[in-house]
């Protein structure tokens, strides 16, 4: 199997120049550098390098609730997706609620697989007075790009389980994915949140020159808690000693979400089973070069998670792999 190279997930290029390729598919996520986007262009290259005749082509960049919204268009292929971003869709509301014709387009998206989105790792450096999530008020945090489902998601815990509210008890930074992590580099924020499979990029690449730790609240028991997380969100532990600089001495009490791979209703059924069962049946080929992968499960991948329906081709393949009945 052909390695993903670094040039390789930075371009998010998975399909071979001198192949001929009988079907191109088109597949969009967010942005390269995130673990969400790995494993998409991980998913996109198992399926080219095991399915004569099919190749996938990515392209990082964007927000997945309107990549979303083009796969419904049939302007690609696959995108990212999460249940709480497709039950919205199909209801009209929240970011779709100017798009008229939303609810009538989700008829259009079906799901290929279902996938962790990864534990939320709150991060601070190893010397700072921050010990627990409660200790952020009148402190700089980024918790992703403003308006985005993982800035949404991060806000939520921390006001949830601590009573913090961004804006009025502490600094939430206007930032991307890319100066968010840029200014936690250089020292010009407090905390630094990112939602990944571990091991993580970011905190490789951080923990190469300093320490640092992964916070969480004093108490994430609770009323407000259960009912934030609702019923696609859940409790996660962020382990000790997952990084080499990582000075915490014990777990962490976070949470994790599902998110996943839409993919257009009407392409065919036969084409979609190729590409469900190339993954699965190929996925031992990556896990010794991406740990992370490991965390990926066809359980998990099959599962029923809000509205979403799976595309009937790789529901064939879930059935024949004992995961449906």
């Amino acid at each position: 199997m052909r390695k993903l190279t670094a040039a390789a997930i930075a371009a998010l290029t998975l399909a071979s120049p001198s192949l001929a390729e009988d079907q191109t598919l088109k597949m969009a996520t967010i942005a390269p550098s995130l673990g969400q986007a790995i494993t998409m262009a991980t998913v996109a290259n198992v399926v080219s390098d095991n399915v004569d005749g099919i190749s996938v082509e990515v392209s990082g960049g964007g927000a997945a609730t309107l990549h979303q919204m083009e796969v419904a268009r049939g302007n690609l292929d696959m995108a990212m997706t999460s249940p709480v971003i497709y039950n919205l869709m199909a209801a009209g509301k929240a970011m779709y609620k100017n798009e008229p014709e939303a609810s009538e387009l989700a008829k259009n998206v079906r799901l290929l697989m279902w996938f962790p989105y990864g534990g939320y790792h709150f991060a601070v450096r190893a010397d700072s007075d921050i010990q627990v999530l409660d200790d952020i008020e009148g402190t700089s945090v980024f918790l992703g790009p403003q308006g985005g489902g993982a800035y949404n998601a991060a806000r939520g815990w921390v006001e949830s389980t601590t009573g913090l509210a961004a804006g009025d008890d502490y600094e939430a930074i206007k930032a991307n994915w890319q100066t968010g992590y840029q200014a936690f580099l250089d020292g010009k924020i407090d905390v630094y949140v990112n939602g990944c499979l571990d091991p993580c990029g970011q905190f490789i690449q951080f923990t190469e020159t300093e320490d640092l730790r992964f916070i969480g609240p004093e108490d994430a028991s609770g009323e407000a808690v259960d009912k934030w997380l609702g019923k696609w969100r859940y409790r996660t532990e962020i382990p000790a000693g997952l990084y080499e600089g990582q000075k915490n001495d014990g777990p962490v009490v976070s949470f994790d979400t599902a998110v996943g791979i839409a993919i257009r209703a009407d392409l065919d059924d036969e084409t979609v089973y190729k590409i469900t069962k190339a993954f699965w049946d190929n996925i031992g080929q990556v896990t010794s070069d991406a740990p992370w992968a490991k965390a990926l499960n066809v359980e998990f991948a099959a599962s029923k998670r809000g509205l979403m329906e799976l595309h009937p081709g790789a529901e064939r393949y879930y059935r024949e792999a004992g995961v449906l009945k």
